[in-house]
């Protein structure tokens, strides 16, 4: 029979035990390269960040971080596939407003509820867009492009990242808070977009800084004006949407990291260290710096708040009707 000293000894020893794999997990993780799914095609912003922050996190902590750009549905089969990955941390997805706040309330059978089918990690960063036409445009401020929509229902077409993307999600507030109407042409990602906008075969489009800014600064494109309550550090002269007069709009691109629901908390802990790490790095700094952006890196609680409140506040806006998906 186990004496006294023996059964002690077994009950001191026991919570060690039960914690061994947890410290032993997160001292061996990441014992392989991290996949980076990102819902949208190579070349736009939302591309750009999540590359240059795996570069950050390969710089900073040694980690192999591969970056994946899986498009279609408005970032559906991205979430999809990232939500049906095992929950051991190897699988991220770079989350953003349109799959994770908007789809929900957009898309029919959609299989992933992405509130419940991810755990957060943290919020990366929330940046401002710019509505850009082509030099030439006929409209050389926002106010000229408002009142020809105003004048003209249905007449403008514009092209955005896909459905649910930034892009497609702050024209339509524009939509709402200028009370015009125009026409959503969806492409699998910024790139195809701003293709077919320096061809004139749409007439303007609200895209993220980074995809468009060296266009701007070679005159391939006009800034009409940025979505962001502030005036944007890198586009100097370039006014706000709320003050060109409207002044309750304002929207913004957010990024973030998510995994599939179940992930070892302390594996989680280890993801959002490194994380945090990267996006306060100089090479991150100054990339979402010009974006007219700053790195978060909150906490895991406060990402799923912040994304709650935003699901909530696009589904209120869904039922309007104003959110239409053109394929």
């Amino acid at each position: 029979m186990m004496d006294r000293r023996q059964l002690c000894a077994g009950l001191l020893a026991a919570p060690f035990a039960a914690a061994a794999p947890s410290i032993l997990r997160a001292q061996n993780f990441p014992a392989r390269p991290i996949r980076l799914v990102v819902p949208y095609a190579a070349g736009g912003g939302t591309d750009a960040l999540a590359r240059v922050v795996a570069q950050a996190m390969a710089e900073k902590a040694g980690w192999s971080v591969v970056v994946e750009n899986i498009t279609g549905a408005g970032g559906n089969l991205a979430t999809q596939n990232v939500a049906s990955a095992p929950p051991d941390g190897y699988t991220l997805l770079q989350a953003n407003q349109g799959p994770m706040a908007v789809n929900p309330h957009i898309f029919k059978n959609l299989k992933v509820n992405p509130l419940t089918a991810f755990d957060p990690i943290t919020l990366i960063a929330a940046a401002p867009l710019v509505v850009v036409v082509p030099p030439k445009s006929e409209f050389t401020d926002i106010k000229q492009l408002i009142a020809y929509a105003k004048a003209n229902p249905g007449k403008l077409t514009y092209g955005s990242a896909g459905n649910g993307s930034a892009s497609h999600l702050a024209t339509v507030l524009l939509n709402v808070v200028a009370k015009i109407e125009t026409i959503h042409v969806p492409y699998k990602g910024a790139g195809p977009a701003l293709n077919d906008l320096l061809g004139m075969q749409t007439q303007f489009m609200v895209t993220t800084i980074p995809s468009v800014l060296g266009m701007i600064e070679g005159k391939l494109l006009r800034p009409l004006a940025v979505t962001s309550k502030d005036p944007v550090t890198v586009l100097p002269g370039v006014p706000t949407v709320a003050e060109s007069g409207w002044p309750d709009y304002e929207s913004t691109a957010w990024y973030g990291f998510v995994v599939p629901a179940g992930t070892p908390k302390d594996v989680i802990e280890t993801l959002r260290k490194t994380t945090v790490e990267a996006i306060n790095t100089p090479l991150v700094k100054q990339r979402l710096e010009g974006e007219g952006a700053r790195p978060v890196g909150n906490t895991p609680a406060e990402f799923a708040e912040f994304m709650k409140k935003d699901s909530a506040r696009w589904a209120e806006i869904a039922k309007t009707g104003v959110i239409t998906l053109n394929n």
